[in-house]
Protein backbone atom coordinates (compact mmCIF):
# COMPACT_ATOMS: atom_id res chain seq x y z
CA UNK A 1 0.00 0.00 0.00
CA UNK A 2 1.50 3.21 -0.90
CA UNK A 3 0.49 5.46 2.71
CA UNK A 4 2.55 7.80 1.98
CA UNK A 5 2.51 8.64 -1.94
CA UNK A 6 3.83 11.60 -2.69
CA UNK A 7 5.57 12.89 0.86
CA UNK A 8 8.61 13.98 1.41
CA UNK A 9 10.24 12.89 4.67
CA UNK A 10 13.35 13.25 5.96
CA UNK A 11 15.02 11.17 8.61
CA UNK A 12 18.74 11.50 10.76
CA UNK A 13 20.67 8.23 11.30
CA UNK A 14 19.26 7.22 8.03
CA UNK A 15 22.11 4.60 7.23
CA UNK A 16 21.84 1.75 9.64
CA UNK A 17 19.99 0.74 12.78
CA UNK A 18 16.54 2.20 13.07
CA UNK A 19 16.83 5.11 10.69
CA UNK A 20 17.58 3.19 7.80
CA UNK A 21 14.43 0.81 8.69
CA UNK A 22 12.29 3.39 8.98
CA UNK A 23 13.28 4.98 5.81
CA UNK A 24 13.13 1.92 3.60
CA UNK A 25 9.66 1.61 5.19
CA UNK A 26 9.00 5.35 4.28
CA UNK A 27 10.05 4.12 0.12
CA UNK A 28 8.19 1.45 0.72
CA UNK A 29 4.48 3.11 1.65
CA UNK A 30 5.61 5.57 -1.39
CA UNK A 31 7.45 8.48 -0.02
CA UNK A 32 10.30 9.64 -1.04
CA UNK A 33 13.14 10.09 1.68
CA UNK A 34 16.05 12.22 2.25
CA UNK A 35 18.23 10.31 3.70
CA UNK A 36 20.38 12.15 6.40
CA UNK A 37 23.87 10.74 7.77
CA UNK A 38 27.56 11.62 8.09
CA UNK A 39 28.65 8.84 6.39
CA UNK A 40 28.72 9.58 2.41
CA UNK A 41 29.67 6.29 1.36
CA UNK A 42 26.79 4.60 2.79
CA UNK A 43 24.75 7.13 1.80
CA UNK A 44 25.60 6.36 -1.95
CA UNK A 45 25.02 2.85 -1.90
CA UNK A 46 21.80 3.53 -0.47
CA UNK A 47 21.17 5.39 -3.64
CA UNK A 48 22.00 3.10 -5.41
CA UNK A 49 19.81 0.59 -4.01
CA UNK A 50 16.61 3.08 -4.00
CA UNK A 51 16.92 5.51 -6.53
CA UNK A 52 14.94 8.51 -7.04
CA UNK A 53 12.89 7.20 -3.86
CA UNK A 54 16.17 8.16 -1.79
CA UNK A 55 17.56 11.47 -1.44
CA UNK A 56 21.13 11.84 0.41
CA UNK A 57 21.97 14.83 2.47
CA UNK A 58 25.54 14.49 3.90
CA UNK A 59 25.21 16.22 7.72
CA UNK A 60 27.18 16.28 10.66
CA UNK A 61 25.16 17.27 13.09
CA UNK A 62 27.79 17.61 15.76
CA UNK A 63 29.03 20.33 13.51
CA UNK A 64 27.35 23.85 13.85
CA UNK A 65 26.96 25.35 10.69
CA UNK A 66 26.32 21.98 9.06
CA UNK A 67 23.47 21.36 11.48
CA UNK A 68 22.13 24.47 10.74
CA UNK A 69 22.17 24.20 6.99
CA UNK A 70 20.45 20.82 7.04
CA UNK A 71 17.00 22.30 6.65
CA UNK A 72 17.48 24.76 3.91
CA UNK A 73 19.47 22.50 2.09
CA UNK A 74 16.88 20.11 2.08
CA UNK A 75 14.16 22.34 0.96
CA UNK A 76 16.44 23.71 -1.98
CA UNK A 77 16.20 19.76 -3.10
CA UNK A 78 12.46 19.03 -2.38
CA UNK A 79 10.37 22.05 -2.03
CA UNK A 80 9.00 20.85 1.14
CA UNK A 81 8.86 18.56 3.84
CA UNK A 82 6.05 16.27 4.66
CA UNK A 83 7.54 14.29 7.75
CA UNK A 84 10.83 14.74 9.91
CA UNK A 85 11.97 11.64 11.51
CA UNK A 86 14.73 12.56 14.75
CA UNK A 87 16.19 9.98 14.77
CA UNK A 88 20.23 10.11 15.01
CA UNK A 89 21.53 9.29 18.25
CA UNK A 90 24.62 7.94 20.20
CA UNK A 91 25.22 5.83 22.99
CA UNK A 92 26.64 6.10 26.80
CA UNK A 93 26.12 2.55 28.88
CA UNK A 94 27.67 1.27 31.89
CA UNK A 95 29.25 3.63 34.87
CA UNK A 96 29.44 7.45 34.39
CA UNK A 97 33.04 7.47 36.37
CA UNK A 98 34.25 5.30 33.27
CA UNK A 99 33.49 7.84 30.72
CA UNK A 100 34.45 11.17 30.08
CA UNK A 101 33.76 14.66 29.54
CA UNK A 102 34.03 14.85 25.75
CA UNK A 103 32.28 11.80 25.39
CA UNK A 104 29.19 12.81 27.33
CA UNK A 105 29.54 16.76 25.48
CA UNK A 106 29.39 15.00 22.15
CA UNK A 107 26.16 12.22 23.24
CA UNK A 108 24.16 15.21 24.82
CA UNK A 109 24.78 16.98 21.70
CA UNK A 110 23.67 14.49 19.37
CA UNK A 111 20.78 13.18 21.44
CA UNK A 112 19.10 16.88 22.51
CA UNK A 113 20.50 19.59 21.06
CA UNK A 114 20.57 18.60 17.52
CA UNK A 115 16.83 17.10 17.82
CA UNK A 116 15.98 20.79 19.36
CA UNK A 117 17.78 22.65 16.13
CA UNK A 118 16.11 20.36 13.98
CA UNK A 119 12.77 20.82 14.97
CA UNK A 120 13.31 24.17 15.63
CA UNK A 121 14.95 24.73 12.06
CA UNK A 122 11.48 22.54 10.43
CA UNK A 123 9.07 24.11 12.14
CA UNK A 124 8.40 27.68 10.46
CA UNK A 125 7.74 25.87 7.43
CA UNK A 126 5.53 23.15 8.49
CA UNK A 127 3.52 25.99 10.18
CA UNK A 128 3.46 27.59 7.11
CA UNK A 129 2.31 24.80 5.29
CA UNK A 130 -0.67 24.28 8.07
CA UNK A 131 0.29 20.19 8.18
CA UNK A 132 3.33 17.99 8.75
CA UNK A 133 4.58 15.08 10.56
CA UNK A 134 7.30 15.32 13.23
CA UNK A 135 8.51 11.73 15.17
CA UNK A 136 11.33 11.65 17.74
CA UNK A 137 13.41 8.16 18.55
CA UNK A 138 13.36 8.59 22.52
CA UNK A 139 13.56 5.43 24.27
CA UNK A 140 12.73 2.96 26.75
CA UNK A 141 15.10 4.65 28.83
CA UNK A 142 13.44 8.14 28.53
CA UNK A 143 10.68 6.20 31.10
CA UNK A 144 12.43 4.55 33.10
CA UNK A 145 16.37 5.39 35.37
CA UNK A 146 18.13 2.42 34.34
CA UNK A 147 20.80 1.71 36.35
CA UNK A 148 23.10 0.71 33.30
CA UNK A 149 22.51 4.17 31.78
CA UNK A 150 22.89 7.30 33.67
CA UNK A 151 23.86 9.64 30.97
CA UNK A 152 21.93 8.13 28.39
CA UNK A 153 18.94 8.23 30.26
CA UNK A 154 19.13 11.93 31.08
CA UNK A 155 19.11 12.43 27.39
CA UNK A 156 16.46 10.44 26.46
CA UNK A 157 14.16 12.00 29.66
CA UNK A 158 14.82 15.42 28.03
CA UNK A 159 14.21 14.35 24.40
CA UNK A 160 10.85 13.27 25.85
CA UNK A 161 9.92 16.30 27.32
CA UNK A 162 10.95 18.23 24.88
CA UNK A 163 8.90 15.93 22.20
CA UNK A 164 5.43 16.17 24.14
CA UNK A 165 5.71 20.01 25.28
CA UNK A 166 6.19 20.99 21.63
CA UNK A 167 3.32 18.78 20.74
CA UNK A 168 1.22 20.69 23.00
CA UNK A 169 2.45 24.34 21.22
CA UNK A 170 1.99 23.42 17.57
CA UNK A 171 -0.74 20.78 17.58
CA UNK A 172 -2.90 23.36 16.43
CA UNK A 173 -1.31 24.22 13.24
CA UNK A 174 -1.76 20.90 12.07
CA UNK A 175 1.23 19.42 12.85
CA UNK A 176 1.63 16.17 14.93
CA UNK A 177 4.52 15.34 17.00
CA UNK A 178 5.19 12.23 18.48
CA UNK A 179 8.09 10.24 19.20
CA UNK A 180 8.76 5.67 19.22
CA UNK A 181 10.67 4.60 22.41
CA UNK A 182 12.14 1.05 21.91
CA UNK A 183 13.87 -0.98 24.20
CA UNK A 184 17.15 -2.62 22.79
CA UNK A 185 17.46 -2.64 19.65
CA UNK A 186 19.89 -4.82 18.03
CA UNK A 187 22.06 -1.99 15.80
CA UNK A 188 25.78 -0.08 16.74
CA UNK A 189 24.50 1.56 19.76
CA UNK A 190 25.05 -1.55 21.60
CA UNK A 191 28.42 -1.19 21.14
CA UNK A 192 28.72 0.07 24.25
CA UNK A 193 26.95 -2.62 25.70
CA UNK A 194 29.14 -4.97 28.62
CA UNK A 195 30.05 -8.40 26.52
CA UNK A 196 28.43 -10.19 29.20
CA UNK A 197 25.08 -8.02 29.07
CA UNK A 198 24.92 -8.51 25.47
CA UNK A 199 25.36 -12.06 25.20
CA UNK A 200 22.60 -12.34 28.05
CA UNK A 201 19.71 -9.83 26.56
CA UNK A 202 20.35 -12.32 23.29
CA UNK A 203 20.21 -15.30 25.14
CA UNK A 204 16.90 -14.33 26.79
CA UNK A 205 15.44 -12.63 23.23
CA UNK A 206 15.31 -9.41 25.12
CA UNK A 207 16.23 -7.47 22.00
CA UNK A 208 14.42 -6.02 18.82
CA UNK A 209 15.19 -5.41 15.44
CA UNK A 210 15.28 -2.16 13.99
CA UNK A 211 12.59 -2.77 11.48
CA UNK A 212 10.43 -3.92 14.04
CA UNK A 213 10.79 -0.05 15.79
CA UNK A 214 9.99 1.40 11.82
CA UNK A 215 6.87 -0.57 11.98
CA UNK A 216 5.38 1.45 14.88
CA UNK A 217 6.80 4.63 13.36
CA UNK A 218 4.93 3.74 9.89
CA UNK A 219 1.50 3.15 12.72
CA UNK A 220 2.24 6.46 13.71
CA UNK A 221 2.16 8.07 10.26
CA UNK A 222 -0.72 6.68 9.11
CA UNK A 223 -2.80 7.21 11.00
CA UNK A 224 -6.02 10.00 10.32
CA UNK A 225 -5.06 13.55 10.66
CA UNK A 226 -7.63 13.89 13.55
CA UNK A 227 -5.19 10.99 15.71
CA UNK A 228 -1.90 12.02 17.27
CA UNK A 229 0.18 8.88 18.73
CA UNK A 230 1.60 10.37 21.59
CA UNK A 231 4.72 7.48 22.60
CA UNK A 232 4.63 4.00 21.56
CA UNK A 233 7.18 2.12 23.69
CA UNK A 234 8.08 -0.76 21.75
CA UNK A 235 9.79 -3.85 23.99
CA UNK A 236 11.23 -7.07 23.40
CA UNK A 237 8.81 -9.33 25.43
CA UNK A 238 11.21 -10.82 27.39
CA UNK A 239 12.89 -7.34 28.32
CA UNK A 240 12.16 -8.30 31.56
CA UNK A 241 13.40 -12.14 31.99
Amino acid sequence: MNELQDKIAVVTGAASGIGLASSEAMMGAGATVVMVDRDEEALAALADKWGGKMIAQVTDLLDPESCAAMVPQILEKTGHIDILHCNAGTYIGGDLVDTDAATIDRMLNLNINAVIKNVHAVLPHMIGRGTGDIVVTSSLAGHSAIRHEPVYSASKWAVTCFTQTVRRQVNGHGIRVSQVSPGPVISALLADWEQDRLDAAKAAGALIEPDQVAQAVMFMLTRPRNVTIHDVIVLPTNVDA
